[in-house]
C-alpha cells in the first residue's frame, strides 16, 4: 500500500476521540463504548495506518516546549487515584517508535516548535480509550504508538500550529489522533451525579464546537480560535487540557473537512467524536 502522494486514497484522515476515565473501559453498556469501538474498527480495517501519533489531555509538558516519547518499550502510567485495585493491573500491549518520534521532532523543529525526547509510558488518557477502540483481543492496532505532550498553557492557537506542523506525517501513512473530551467539567459532574441532569452548556458548547470544527477549512482556524471566547466556554472547560487535542487535530487536517461522527452530551460532559478527512474505500 502506497502513502506517497498527499492526495492519494491511502492518506489517513485525522481523528478526535472522546475518551473517558479508567472506569469507561468497563462501561460496556455506555452508548459511547460501542461508538468508540466502531471508530477503532474503522481505523484498523479501513484506514490501516503505519503508525499512530497521539495527543492526550493528560500530558502537558512546558509552556513553550513539548515532550515526546522516543522509547520503543515503556510501561503504562496509572495516573488516577481511588479506583479498585484491579484497575492498576490492566495491561495494554503497545510499542513506540524512535523512527516516528524523529519524524515528529524534525517537522516540529522546522516550524521552530521546541520538543524534548523522553521515555514515558502511555497515560490513561490514551490507553484506557484505546483499550475500547483497539481491544487487544478483538481489534488490535498492531502498529507503533508515539505519544506527544500538549503545552502546559491554554494557547489554542499554539496547539493549532502544532497540528499544522505535523500534517505532512499523513503523507507517510501516519495517523494523528487527539484524545480528550468535547465538554469536560468534572466539578459539575460530581455535583450532578445521580440526578439525571445534563447541564445546558453541554449542549450549547457541543453544538458550537461542531459548527467550528466542521466549518470550511479556510474558515476553521478562526472559528476554532473564537470558541473559547464564548460565554459558556469556561463552564464547558474550566481548564482546557481536554479540548486542546482537537485544536491539534484540526490543525493537522489541512484542507480536509471536519465531520462530527457522533455526539452524546451527558451531565457535564460530551462524548463527541470527529474525523477530518475521508476514509478510503475498502
Amino acid at each position: 500500500m502506497s502513502y506517497s502522494t498527499p492526495l492519494g486514497p491511502s492518506r489517513p484522515p485525522v481523528y478526535f476521540l472522546g475518551i473517558g476515565g479508567p472506569n469507561f473501559m468497563e462501561a460496556t453498556d455506555h452508548p459511547a463504548y460501542a461508538k468508540l469501538a466502531e471508530v477503532g474498527r474503522e481505523i484498523t480495517t479501513r484506514v490501516k495506518p503505519k503508525a499512530v501519533v497521539v495527543f492526550s489531555a493528560h500530558w502537558q509538558a512546558g509552556p513553550t516546549k513539548l515532550q515526546i516519547n522516543a522509547a520503543e518499550e515503556t510501561d503504562l502510567i496509572y495516573d488516577f487515584h481511588g479506583f479498585p485495585p484491579h484497575y492498576y493491573k490492566y495491561h495494554y500491549p503497545n510499542r513506540g517508535s524512535p523512527e516516528v518520534a524523529d519524524k515528529v521532532v524534525e517537522k516540529l523543529a522546522a516550524t521552530d516548535i521546541e520538543v524534548e525526547k523522553v521515555k514515558r509510558g502511555l497515560d490513561h488518557g490514551v490507553w484506557a480509550g484505546f483499550m475500547v477502540a483497539f481491544d487487544p483481543k478483538k481489534n488490535p492496532l498492531n502498529v507503533p504508538i508515539v505519544q506527544v505532550s500538549l503545552f502546559a498553557n491554554e494557547e489554542t492557537d499554539r496547539h493549532y500550529r502544532v497540528g499544522q506542523a505535523l500534517e505532512s506525517l499523513r503523507d507517510e501513512g501516519i495517523l494523528i489522533i487527539g484524545a480528550g473530551m468535547a465538554v469536560h467539567n468534572l466539578r459539575d459532574f460530581r455535583a450532578t451525579r445521580g440526578s439525571g441532569q445534563t447541564m445546558p452548556y453541554a449542549f450549547t458548547f457541543d453544538e458550537a464546537l461542531k459548527e467550528a470544527a466542521t466549518a470550511k477549512p479556510v474558515e476553521r482556524q478562526a472559528r476554532m480560535l473564537a470558541l473559547m471566547e464564548r460565554g459558556d466556554a469556561r463552564q464547558a472547560h474550566p481548564t482546557l487540557e481536554h479540548i486542546l487535542p482537537i485544536y491539534i487535530a484540526a490543525g493537522a487536517a489541512g484542507t480536509d473537512v471536519g465531520e462530527l461522527l457522533w455526539t452524546f452530551p451527558e451531565a457535564s460532559l460530551s462524548w463527541a467524536q470527529y474525523r477530518f478527512g475521508k476514509v478510503a474505500d475498502a
